[in-house]
């Protein structure tokens, strides 16, 4: 979904290493003068922050609301007018020149075919999985992503696991256990443990489950790809979104054409006139959504840094889980809480680790660091590079 084509706290970082797609506006002068003024107002590293989690939030939520309507199974439909909309938006930003990114070209779109079609697989199994279950488990169980993008980095990039990242990732781990024990466990007490209700109940958990971990798989395929395709293309914020979208919509429409159910049945079941007007401006809302949440998260790596955006994005966590039990059914027990506490307390780790890692010469560090390559290996790696 459009909240998984931005990079959470997990992938490439931006800024200076990488090449943000905005450069810093130059010092304000010494006169007092508004123009002086909005600078420093823009430059407040507390707005881009605010900015940052409030698009985040509003893009869970919004996605949350589409899919949860009654029988909602018009994924590819959704993920393509997101995509629509986003283009749309993007192209009409840079035509005011409030961004840039590279203009279309074949040569690069062939090589950025593949990364699409790993974001398709990213972005359809995001949708079903929040389809499946609440925003606070969804958003706890998204932190295992982070243990594959690790170790894949290890085997690809030569990148270490130290062991403070190892310690978050065994809270990762237990925090998605007791956010399913909690969800199996309320189903269980408000249906009862032999109703058809309660099996019915946690069939769709099951299939939440099955969907997150597929999700997990497909987000860390998809982003290692990606950073190895943007070394070979130099790709931008701004480039990376513009190419995402531009082409998985010819795959999005053809998929929702061909597999979805376009009944007139199914349609008036995925959009009831009571909701009809409500759900396309989310889906619009969605899309737009992607692309305040590209522009704040450079807009906080310019103006803070790139650790701060990391620090930021851990602790984003914790308001995403809560405003599911604010604005959504979700249950909020013993267990749930206990799981978005813990799963918090593993992504503030988490961050912790990475800032310490980055601060030092990486040697020492484990459990796990990049071995000397055997012949074999070393022309699997190379072959990636190709």
């Amino acid at each position: 979904m459009a909240d998984d084509k931005k990079r959470d706290d997990y992938t490439i970082e931006m800024g200076e290493r990488e090449g943000a797609a905005f450069e810093p506006p130059p010092p304000p002068r010494p006169a007092s003068t508004p123009h002086a003024h909005s600078h420093g107002i823009a430059n407040n590293p507390a707005l881009p922050v605010l900015s940052y989690c409030v698009s985040s939030i509003l893009m869970t939520v919004s996605n949350k609301f589409v899919l949860s309507g009654t029988g909602f199974n018009l994924n590819f439909f959704l993920l393509c007018v997101q995509s629509v909309v986003c283009v749309i938006a993007i192209q009409t930003c840079k035509s005011m020149g409030i961004i840039t990114y590279r203009d279309f070209s074949s040569e690069e779109a062939k090589k950025w075919f593949p990364i699409s079609v790993l974001l398709i697989g990213m972005i359809y199994t995001s949708t079903k999985a929040l389809q499946f279950l609440s925003i606070p488990v969804y958003t706890i169980f998204k932190n295992l992503t982070i243990i594959l993008i690790a170790y894949g980095e290890v085997l690809w990039f030569g990148g270490s696991v130290t062991g403070m990242a190892l310690f978050s990732f065994g809270l990762m781990v237990v925090s998605s256990l007791i956010a399913a024990w909690a969800d199996i466990q309320h189903a269980l007490q408000s249906y009862g443990h032999s109703t058809n209700e309660a099996s019915a109940k946690i069939s769709t958990l099951n299939a939440g489950y099955l969907w997150m971990m597929l999700n997990c798989f497909c987000t860390a395929t998809y982003v290692l790809g990606m950073r190895k395709r943007i070394k070979l293309t130099n790709f931008k914020d701004f480039d990376t979104m513009f190419y995402n979208n531009l082409l998985t919509i010819p795959i999005l429409l053809f998929c929702s054409i061909f597999v979805e159910d376009w009944s007139a049945a199914n349609v008036a079941k995925n959009f009831p006139p009571e909701r009809k007007n409500n759900l396309i401006m989310a889906m619009i809302f969605t899309g737009l959504s992607s692309v305040f949440i590209s522009y704040t998260s450079a807009w906080c790596v310019r103006v803070t840094s790139s650790t701060t955006y990391s620090m930021v994005g851990a602790l984003n966590k914790l308001p995403i889980a809560v405003s599911g039990l604010i604005f959504f059914d979700a249950p909020v027990t013993f267990g749930s809480v206990s799981a978005i506490v813990v799963g918090f307390v593993s992504g503030i780790v988490y961050a912790l680790a990475k800032v310490k890692q980055s601060s030092k010469p990486k040697i020492g560090t484990l459990p796990t660091t990049k071995s000397p390559l055997s012949a074999s290996s070393a022309s699997m790696r190379d072959s990636f590079k190709s």
